[in-house]
């Protein structure tokens, strides 16, 4: 079965750069440009990964993952954070609701590759023994 991405970007040309990486990597991807759209498709599709913007017009991405996280139906669906810059602060807050990790804007296609194959083919490089 074809993986799912969910892309939670209110840049539409970085979002359509995603989009484009991840549907030739032979994923699935799936757009969100805003917090309430990121609820809904993700309840909606189940997605196996979500990449998540930090700065979003109505709530921030870190808001979102803990809405995200607090739903039984999106819990368990890994959140990683794409942001432009991140502070020490910024890293705490994202890990204290639930990010995985986070990537740095602008994500180089190796990076990106290699964070989706971490967080949906079960790695063993994160966490597990």
């Amino acid at each position: 079965m074809i993986k799912k991405i969910l892309i939670v970007e209110d840049n539409s040309d970085f979002s359509e750069i995603m989009h484009l990486f991840i549907t030739k990597m032979g994923y699935r991807a799936i757009q969100a440009k805003n917090s309430y759209e990121a609820i809904a498709l993700a309840e909606a599709e189940g997605p196996d990964l979500i990449f998540m913007d930090m700065q979003l017009p109505d709530v921030d991405g870190v808001e979102t993952t803990a809405m995200l996280k607090q739903n039984p139906k999106t819990s368990r669906i890994p959140v990683v954070a794409l942001t432009a810059w991140m502070s020490a602060l910024a890293a705490e807050k994202a890990s204290k609701v639930g990010i995985a990790t986070y990537l740095i804007k602008p994500v180089s296609l190796q990076m990106l590759k290699e964070t989706i194959e971490e967080y949906t083919h079960g790695s063993l490089t994160r966490g597990e023994v």
